[in-house]
C-alpha cells in the first residue's frame, strides 16, 4: 500500500542571491514553524553565518541541512511547480496571485513532486530572467505606498498560507463541556445573593439588576469551568460581606 505523501515535506524554499545572514536564520525559524525543512540558497552573497545561527534559534537543523547551488536552474531542476514572489507591477506580473490563492496549487503540486517557493535578494528581488522560470507568481497584498516586505516576513506569509491550507493544524478544543441550564441558574442565585450582601443592589431592584446581569452573561457561551469560577467569585464575595458585617456588629 502506498503511503500518503506529506506535501509539506515536498515544498522547497529557494532564496536567490540572499544577502543577510539574519534573514536566512529567520527564514529557517519560519520554516520550522510551518512544517517546512528543504532550504536551498542560490549564490549567497557573503552570508554572516554566525548571525544566521543566532536568528535561527531552535531551527539549527534546517540551517545546517541547507544546500547551496551556483545557479537557479540547478536549484529548481527537479521541481514540478515554481512559485516566485514579486512586489513589482508590470505587464509580465499581471497574472500574479495572492499567497492564499496560490497555496492550494502549491500543495496540489507538492503531492506529486517537489514544489518551490522562490524569493529574490533583499535589495532588488527577482529579475525578469528569474521570474521566467516560475509557473506561478505570488504578490503579497500590501498598501500601494510601500509594497516591499522583508524577505523573512514574505516567507512567513507564504508558508503560513500553505500550512493553513494543508489542514495539518487543529485548534485546541475546549476541554470543559458547556455549562447546562441547571448549573447556570445556581450561579445566578449565588450572584444575586452576593450582590445583595455587598450592597450593590437592594431587594427592590434585584429582579431588574439580575436581568441586566443575565444579559451580560448571555453574550457568550460558558463552559462548566467558567461557571465554577464565577460561582467561586460569588461565594467569596458573600463570605467577605459576612466578615464585614460581623466586624461591624462587634464595633
Amino acid at each position: 500500500m502506498n503511503q500518503r505523501v506529506n506535501p509539506l515535506a515536498n515544498i522547497r524554499v529557494v532564496l536567490c542571491r540572499p544577502i543577510y545572514g539574519g534573514n536566512v536564520g529567520s527564514i529557517c525559524r519560519v520554516m520550522a514553524n510551518m512544517g517546512l525543512a528543504d532550504l536551498v540558497l542560490v549564490s549567497p552573497v557573503k552570508i554572516d553565518w554566525q548571525d544566521a545561527q543566532k536568528m535561527a534559534c531552535a531551527a539549527q537543523e534546517i540551517l545546517a541541512a541547507r544546500r547551496e547551488t551556483s545557479s537557479l536552474e540547478e536549484a529548481l531542476a527537479d521541481c514540478v511547480l515554481v512559485a516566485g514572489t514579486t512586489a513589482r507591477m508590470g505587464l509580465y506580473r499581471q497574472h500574479s496571485a495572492s499567497p492564499r490563492e496560490t497555496a492550494p496549487l502549491v500543495l496540489e503540486a507538492a503531492a506529486r513532486g517537489k514544489a518551490a517557493l522562490l524569493f529574490g535578494p533583499e535589495d532588488n528581488g527577482l529579475d525578469n530572467t528569474e521570474l521566467a522560470l516560475c509557473n506561478r507568481l505570488i504578490q503579497i497584498p500590501s498598501t500601494g505606498e510601500y509594497r516591499s516586505l522583508n524577505i523573512s516576513h514574505a516567507v512567513m506569509i507564504c508558508a503560513y498560507e500553505i500550512f493553513l491550507a494543508s489542514g495539518v493544524f487543529e485548534a485546541v478544543g475546549e476541554k470543559s463541556p458547556q455549562a447546562d441550564t441547571r448549573t447556570k441558574e445556581q450561579m445566578f442565585k449565588m450572584w444575586e445573593k452576593a450582590l445583595l450582601e455587598i450592597g450593590f443592589m437592594g431587594p427592590d431592584k434585584a429582579q431588574h439588576m439580575m436581568l441586566g446581569v443575565r444579559r451580560i452573561f448571555a453574550r457568550g457561551a460558558f463552559s462548566a469551568d467558567d461557571v465554577r469560577i464565577l460561582m467561586g467569585i460569588a461565594r467569596q464575595a458573600s463570605w467577605c460581606a459576612g466578615q464585614s458585617a460581623g466586624k461591624a456588629e462587634k464595633e
